[in-house]
């Protein structure tokens, strides 16, 4: 019985400390890291999402300094050449270089450096195999992508200048063109120091750039052999480079871009900064909109502002001098409406409608139909017909001659600038 109380408490703690959460004090508090095997060669390694420890950034900083550099070799990484048709290594430049920009700024040794580890895992396995889609692995996940410039709206949110795309790019073409920056090795993970994530105890921390930590995969998965994958040249068009790159603007992805710009832009507005109706009618709203937004973002806007609402009109202008606000709309306003949005559940009727002389529409029926105004002395002619005596016969479509003085009637009459408006509007 002594001896069996004896190995209980020998292996007991032995396993807790061999399995059990790495525990670290920082600022007297406890920071568990779940513990981690190392991958055997036999198995692919998991390539997790990025997710982070609840901490603050003094907090992550602290945790991040108790983290030893692995004492192991670090050698750098071998050259890398991309092949591929001009279309496609100009895809693939202009992948790297927004990764580049949006991962370390306008910093060349910070680009330098991601741009090591995105080529890193475009010759591992357990990564894509083309540098764009290595740079926007899960981008279709909020909680799913690597680089988290891809999911996270910066690219919405944030643009750089010219020139500092143009810098961009000239060091992605340096890195897909041979260039190495060895301080990182094979290192395929880079986290700012004021974060840690979930996977970061699995991984030998290698090196330090700026404020950013670089790690490779531990076991026989971060060494050379392992990055012997064949590189892909067939690079996809992101649709979310479409604004940024003319290597994506196909006609396709352009658009699909523009509609992803909206639904953030839209997304992103507090229900504080949504527009609000008018106060005599709580269904109808006049608005002023940004030209320069995309125009799909203008319908996400009346959707949003509608709410529930069985019943809701929204019509918006691009010139708030010219912005009404309040009901009826005289002639003028009604000619200067860029967007109209009506809503009735009742009949089932959900119309949204752009001025194209403004805004270009691939579909001619989402244009507003250009407005016939009639003088006010031709609506009173109009109003009381001259009748047709009963023995003329009346044939559809055939216009007969008018009586001797009397001129033909003008459906199309310019109007003057003080005449009512009679016919449908926009």
């Amino acid at each position: 019985m002594l001896a069996f109380v004896a190995v209980v408490a020998i292996v007991a703690p032995a396993l807790l400390v061999h399995y059990g959460p790495h525990v670290v004090v920082v600022h007297n508090r406890l920071i568990r890291v779940p513990r981690h095997r190392v991958v055997p060669k036999a198995e692919l390694p998991p390539v997790e999402p990025v997710a982070f420890q609840d901490l603050a950034p003094a907090d992550a900083r602290a945790f991040n300094a108790t983290v030893p550099f692995s004492t192991g070799p670090n050698p750098a990484a071998r050259p890398f050449h991309l092949d591929g048709t001009p279309e496609q290594r100009a895809r693939a430049t202009d992948c790297m270089a927004a990764a580049m920009l949006y991962e370390a700024g306008d910093d060349g040794e910070g680009q330098r450096a991601v741009g090591q580890v995105v080529i890193n895992r475009v010759r591992h396995p357990a990564f894509p195999k083309t540098i764009c889609g290595v740079v926007f692995q899960g981008s279709e996940r909020s909680t799913g992508c690597q680089f988290t410039f891809t999911c996270d709206g910066a690219l919405i949110r944030h643009a750089w200048r010219a020139e500092q795309w143009a810098r961009a790019r000239t060091q992605a073409a340096l890195s897909l063109g041979g260039q190495v920056y060895a301080p990182v090795g094979y290192s395929t993970h880079y986290h700012t120091d004021w974060v840690v994530p979930y996977w970061q105890s699995s991984l030998d921390k290698v090196a330090a750039v700026h404020s950013h930590l670089f790690f490779r995969w531990t076991g026989w998965w971060g060494t050379p052999p392992a990055f012997n994958r064949a590189v892909s040249s067939d690079e996809p068009i992101v649709r979310a480079l479409a604004l940024y790159s003319d290597a994506h603007k196909t006609g396709a992805a352009l658009a699909a871009a523009q509609t992803a710009a909206a639904e953030l832009t839209v997304a992103a507005l507090a229900p504080e900064a949504l527009p609000v109706p008018l106060a005599s009618d709580s269904e109808t709203f006049l608005i002023t909109i940004d030209p320069h937004l995309p125009p799909e973002s203008f319908a996400l806007l009346a959707a949003r502002a509608c709410g529930e609402r069985p019943r809701c009109k929204l019509m918006a202008w691009t010139d708030r001098a010219r912005t009404p606000t309040a009901m009826p709309l005289d002639a003028g306003q009604i000619d200067a409406m860029a967007f109209s949005y009506m809503r009735d559940r009742t009949f089932h009727y959900d119309k949204t409608l752009w001025n194209c002389a403004t805004f270009k529409r691939p579909d001619p029926a989402e244009c507003m139909k250009t407005q016939v105004l009639i003088p006010a002395r031709e609506v009173a002619t109009k109003a009381a017909p001259t009748p047709v005596p009963p023995a003329a016969e009346v044939l559809p479509g055939v216009r007969r001659k008018p009586a001797t003085g009397a001129t033909p009637t003008a459906l199309a009459t310019p109007a003057a600038p003080d005449s009512p408006l009679t016919a449908e509007s926009r």
